[in-house]
């Protein structure tokens, strides 16, 4: 079976604290199920935020982006990545800034499937994990499952893992054991799409159904 390739995104501040904790166990599972991995600490990058372009002309909106930062390097990372494991704070029931401008910049791989008939990122595997001492874990999780799913990623079972607790994270066994499993599920799925050409969204199936727009 052919090896995979997993980047963790540590979309905290803080490389020592509880996000970037969790994603290190995460990373770590992963390369015990035999895949290559890199930290990217998200705040050591210039990520400009999006400026919707799209929505002045679609085809604008393509890789590479037209925004000139670090973000081509991001691109290129995740191009070649088999599987993402997207890690944040959480930040009043949402990721942190840099995670958003991320994300918002990976609308480019989305918006592909309508300029050149194919996403960049289909077939892909993503995982989450959500670190905070409050509520809002869930809103994340659920949130960036919608986003990367729209992108084309594929989400393994048990592909979350979350700390809402002041309590340390050395004592919260099973939030440990949770972030391990984020990495070995989400390298176990990368190990059975790699290489699988499905093509899971069709642009002309309309088309093919005979189902016209009125």
């Amino acid at each position: 079976m052919s090896e995979v390739f997993i980047v963790g995104f540590n979309g905290s501040p803080r490389k020592n604290g509880n996000t970037m904790k969790m994603l290190s166990v995460a990373l770590k599972a992963a390369e015990y199920e035999g895949a290559n991995t890199k930290i990217y600490h998200l705040y050591d990058y210039e990520i400009k935020q999006c400026k919707g372009c799209l929505c002045d002309d679609l085809l604008r909106c393509k890789y590479p982006c037209e925004i000139e930062d670090d973000m081509k390097l991001l691109y290129d990372e995740i191009i070649k990545a088999d599987g993402l494991i997207i890690a944040s704070p959480i930040y009043w029931y949402n990721v942190s800034a840099p995670v958003k401008n991320l994300i918002d910049r990976m609308t480019i791989f989305e918006n592909s499937i309508f300029i050149e008939g194919n996403c960049p990122t289909e077939g892909k595997v993503a995982g989450i994990i959500a670190a905070g001492n409050d509520s809002g874990c869930i809103s994340v999780i659920s949130n960036l499952y919608a986003v990367l799913n729209s992108m084309g990623f594929s989400i393994p079972p048990w592909a979350l893992a979350y700390k809402n607790s002041n309590r340390l994270l050395d004592e919260e066994e099973n939030r440990v054991l949770d972030a391990a499993n984020v990495g070995r599920v989400v390298t176990i799925m990368a190990k059975v799409l790699k290489d699988k050409k499905i093509g899971w969204f069709n642009n002309k199936l309309l088309e093919k159904l005979h189902i016209h727009s009125t």
